[in-house]
């Protein structure tokens, strides 16, 4: 029997594959679709306190092997999903994460207290969206990440988590890995887009996309190295005690097989969600666990992490 169940900060999901923040997942509609799908968890929109209309359109474009964006973080406001997480969890049994990018500090602490009066399950906070016209990434600023976490631990009761932009230079992980241990961070979920990608009609010699002059998140296969490379030298440098959900180009069973096995205990889909629908997360469940058959492995702990190097 091959177990593809996975906990994280102690939520047992019943499966590992589950949808990334920002793809069809901002209105009840979309929450309780992701409900009734094989997503291992529900992951809402990123809110902020006030309802975000977004950057203007066209803002998002597929692309050959993934996707450009600059959504601008559109949804409801918090308030909405204070609502529908009541909803949610009276109909589901399904895990519920909420995502939360406050635009101040002041703003992601109120939001972090009012949160903990629902009966969601986690917390994905995601500090400075790459897309935000005006607003700099957070995760990249460590001083800021510091005062941040600091601030949120004193007033978070739920379990969370990070959600990290890509990392490139070795120092730089080591500064947010020694961050992320001062606190009581229970999940990073690596990466974000790739952040000022440019994609462009060749035929209209036009960007493809409005926002920031045609600059946006590069996400899809396009990341996918990237995504694995964070992953990893997260998971060397937590010790795993801080888990990882692995996102960033995820297709197919391999896809995710590669993450779990490059250390993520978790993968969440996004461009590929929004390419495909809702039945990719039963594919890439399901092409996961015929390649544990096919290797031997029943559960995810006998090859997690276990990346063989030169």
């Amino acid at each position: 029997m091959i177990n593809v169940s996975t906990i994280i900060a102690g939520v047992k999901l019943d499966g590992c594959v589950f949808n990334a923040s920002g793809i069809r997942c901002e209105t009840l509609t979309d929450l309780e679709n992701l409900a009734k799908s094989e997503s291992a968890a529900i992951l809402t929109k990123s809110c902020t306190l006030e309802a975000r209309k977004g950057n203007p359109i066209p803002r998002y474009a597929n692309l050959e092997y993934g996707s450009i964006n600059s959504m601008g973080l559109p949804n409801p406001g918090y308030k909405a999903y204070l609502k529908f997480s009541k909803i949610i969890k009276k109909k589901y049994k399904k895990p519920f994460i909420a995502s939360i990018c406050g635009m101040t500090l002041s703003d992601n602490i109120k939001m972090f207290k009012e949160f903990n009066n629902t009966p969601i399950d986690l917390i994905e906070f995601n500090p400075g969206s790459p897309n935000t016209i005006g607003k700099p990434i957070v995760g990249y600023d460590f001083t800021q990440m510091d005062r941040l976490l600091n601030a949120i631990s004193k007033v978070a009761k739920k379990p969370f988590g990070i959600k990290l932009p890509p990392f490139f230079e070795p120092i730089h992980f080591n500064q947010m890995a020694k961050v992320l241990k001062k606190y009581p961070v229970k999940f990073i979920t690596c990466v974000n887009t790739l952040g000022h990608g440019l994609a462009i009609d060749p035929k209209t010699e036009r960007a493809i996309i409005k926002p920031k002059n045609g600059l946006g998140g590069i996400a899809g296969k396009y990341i996918k190295p990237t995504g694995l490379g964070n992953v990893r030298r997260f998971y060397e440098l937590l010790d795993d005690k801080i888990q990882i959900i692995g996102v960033g180009g995820i297709y197919t069973g391999t896809d995710a097989f590669e993450y779990i096995l490059a250390g993520a205990s978790a993968v969440q889909i996004g461009t590929a969600f929004l390419q495909k629908g809702f039945g990719i997360f039963e594919t890439v469940q399901d092409e996961l666990t015929q390649i544990m058959k096919a290797k031997g492995y029943t559960k995810l702990s006998d090859f997690r992490g276990k990346l063989k190097t030169l």
